[in-house]
């Protein structure tokens, strides 16, 4: 620094001074502190305690702790993170430097404040601090006027009516559409009855048809489309599908009395039967369950009517039940058939998990595969072929019926309790299939939700300068370190002692808390004997009075006298500096 100074800018003379021994010096002059005492300066990142005898600082008696107002706002900043993570953004360092000079205190007794926020009575209430973060509030969208409404109406009006001529408009197309190819069809077939049977495959080469039965087919199939673009009752559709035997006229005659031809129309015409037919059982039966549910629903109507209670009992234990199955069977299609010795499922493979009926398909499914690869696919030519289809359709497979109507009569049941039990709750669906309604929603943001409150952070982050084991540093508070200070003076005088005691004299940034003086006179008394004089004042003005002290001093006549000049240094080195001590004293 020296060398610096000297050779590189040309200083003519430097002196180098404590702040918290110009603040002291200050203070004194104005009577605040006597000429013996101690002055604790709590700074930015340390806190020095030096003793003064006869207003000169005793440099062997000072003492130093890592901890100062830096470790207090990262502290506080800490905090408000952890309990606002939501808001981390808004604690920059310098608004939390803010709120720690504006809402910070030091406790007089830390667990007594502490258990008083703990048990969060009136008092802590009172002595909580909020910080509004800005907030706008949502629009609130007000009620549409009638005329609104009205407008609404009728643009949906408009939109609608044309819509409905779009759909006419369509409508009309479709019908001549449909019209004009059943025009065809009939000049077609018309025409075919004039040509001869060997002819009619080189006649029908260029329309596109393979067979009169073809033709046939899409005649039908045009004449239910335009029924049905026309709106003409189902009836008159069923009657027509009902003619099996003109639609399909192959499927009673012999096998020995076709040709090859005739044999693979026939296999053809049999699968599309088949399908049919399987379509209208299907219908037959949603039509016997409708009907069915029906006359449940009035069975259970009558019940209810005769007897109430016995009904609504006998509803819950039916719902009840149906749970437990449903669940079971859900676990067992999880987890497999079989246990595992403990009562518990155990997991198992595909094949122990097949009831008899898909066992016996999977059976059917593979000799048909192996059979089919041996020579000719000939399956199909023979009538009995065709049964396999039934035996391996699922319609047949009671037990995969099973979870289907136990979870419709859950539902149902469910349905029924809901309507005469206004205290019935259905149990919730766990998993994927738990509707969107259901799911817990996010509530609107409000003016509570942008507060930030300070309650026990108000005095738990400047107790860190009393304990500072609250952040992880091993070092002495601020009453520990003012009796260290003491106890390295090389004097044991016990009225010294006393004399220092009682003027100790707080400066700098962090002693401004309010309760710093209280707490730090209370903790110096708890380690001195009974009866010791002691008296903690605050300097003038904390921040400023170093820099008061030391213009006043660099003001002074006999200040050259304490001056390190350059003159010195090229002649004595920068080592004589080391040594060199600054007196106060003038």
């Amino acid at each position: 620094m020296a060398e610096l100074l000297f050779e590189t800018y040309g200083v003519p003379s430097v002196a180098f001074g404590v702040d918290a021994a110009f603040s002291y010096k200050y203070n004194q002059q104005h009577g605040i502190c006597d000429k013996d005492g101690l002055a604790i300066c709590p700074g930015f990142t340390t806190t020095h305690v030096i003793p003064f005898i006869d207003g000169e600082p005793v440099y062997k008696g000072c003492s130093r702790t890592n901890i100062g107002g830096y470790h207090v706002t990262d502290y506080l900043k800490q905090l408000l993170s952890l309990k606002y993570p939501h808001h981390m953004a808004r604690f920059t360092w310098e608004k939390v430097e803010d709120l720690k000079m504006e809402h910070c205190y030091v406790a007089t007794d830390y667990a007594s404040e502490a258990r008083l926020f703990q048990k969060g009575t009136k008092e802590a209430e009172e002595k909580t601090r909020c910080w509004q973060l800005p907030w706008v509030p949502p629009p609130v969208e007000e009620p549409p006027s009638e005329e609104e409404i009205a407008r609404k109406a009728a643009i949906k009006e408009r939109q609608g009516q044309r819509l409905r001529e779009m759909a006419e408009a369509k409508r009309s197309t479709r019908i001549n559409e449909l019209e004009n190819q059943l025009r065809g069809l009939e000049f077609l077939l018309q025409q075919l009855e004039q040509v001869e049977e060997s002819e009619i495959p080189y006649f029908l080469k260029d329309t596109g048809y393979v067979s009169r039965q073809e033709i046939e087919t899409a005649l039908a199939k045009a004449t239910q489309s335009l029924r049905k673009v026309k709106g003409e009752p189902k009836g008159e559709q069923a009657e027509v599908e009902e003619k099996t035997d003109e639609k399909y006229p192959l499927v009673n005659i012999p096998d020995n009395m076709l040709t090859q031809d005739q044999l693979r129309e026939k296999r053809r015409q049999m699968f599309l039967k088949t399908t049919s037919d399987g379509r209208q059982r299907a219908k037959q039966k949603r039509v016997e369950e409708d009907l069915e549910r029906e006359r449940k629903n009035q069975l259970d109507e009558q019940k209810r009517l005769e007897n109430p209670e016995l009904y609504l009992g006998e509803m819950r234990t039916k719902y009840k039940e149906l749970c437990e199955k449903v669940e079971q069977r859900k676990r067992l299609k999880t987890n497999g058939n079989h246990s595992n010795g403990n009562g518990m499922s155990g997991g198992v493979g595909r094949g122990e998990r097949l009831n008899a009926a898909q066992r016996e398909r999977m059976r059917l499914l593979t000799t048909a595969a192996f059979d089919r690869g041996k020579g000719e696919d000939n399956f199909g030519a023979k009538d009995e072929d065709w049964q396999l289809y039934k035996l391996m359709s699922k319609d047949n497979d009671d037990d995969d019926e099973g979870p289907d109507e136990d979870e419709t009569e859950l539902a149902r049941v469910s349905s029924r309790l809901q309507e005469i039990d206004p205290t019935f709750v259905p149990k919730p669906e766990s998993g994927p299939s738990q509707s969107a309604a259901d799911m817990p929603r996010s509530r609107p943001l409000t003016k509570e939700d942008f507060q930030i409150l300070l309650g026990v952070e108000r005095f738990r982050c400047p107790e860190i300068l009393f304990h500072p084991n609250l952040v992880g540093i091993d070092q002495t508070g601020l009453d520990e370190t003012a009796g260290v200070s003491m106890r390295r003076l090389s004097s044991k005088d016990q009225v010294l002692e006393e004399r220092l005691t009682n003027s100790i004299l707080m400066t700098g940034g962090s002693c401004l808390y309010p309760g710093l003086s209280e707490r730090l006179e209370a903790g110096i008394r708890m380690i001195r004997p009974c009866g010791s004089p002691i008296k903690v004042v605050r300097a003038l003005d904390p921040v400023l009075d170093a820099w008061r002290g030391a213009s006043l001093y660099a003001a002074a006549v006999q200040f050259p006298q304490q001056t390190f000049s350059r003159m010195d240094y090229f002649e004595k080195g920068e080592d004589w500096l080391r040594g060199y001590q600054f007196q106060y004293n003038l």
